[in-house]
């Protein structure tokens, strides 16, 4: 994706160019239409956290629910080189629930109402398959 935008934006460098994300409050039913630029991700599910979907943060999990399902993600290219903000969790995404570099896919920035460090104890990650 980010190659894909370099060549599409004359006098943008790779290097200025990175992938930054925001959750939506439609669900995927109710999208139609591609994005014009990027991609809508949906069928993620959320390992160790729940998701406020009025507020669109993360919050605790309920007792005894596992998976919660992730809301439609938009992944879209940015020319930017500042830094993460540090309020926001930098949350993994894997393939499968067994966590290794063979199963990494990318992270993505999820809004936050407690520190991101509490949920990198929780180990808080997304997952492709649940299986």
């Amino acid at each position: 994706m980010r190659q894909e935008v370099t060549r599409a934006n004359k006098g943008w460098a790779l290097d200025t160019v990175t992938i930054t994300n925001k959750v939506l409050t439609e669900s995927n039913e109710k999208i139609k239409a591609p994005p014009t630029e990027g991609v809508y991700v949906y069928g993620l599910h959320l390992d160790g956290a729940g998701w406020n979907i009025k507020n669109i943060h993360l919050i605790e999990a309920r007792p005894k629910v596992l998976f919660t399902c992730m809301p439609v993600i938009h992944m879209f290219a940015v020319r930017s080189t500042a830094p993460i903000d540090p309020k926001l969790y930098v949350c993994p995404i894997y393939r499968k629930s067994k966590r290794t570099d063979l199963n990494y896919i990318t992270a993505v920035v999820l809004p936050t109402a407690l520190s991101p460090d509490h949920w990198i104890m929780r180990g808080v990650a997304l997952l492709c398959d649940t299986t």
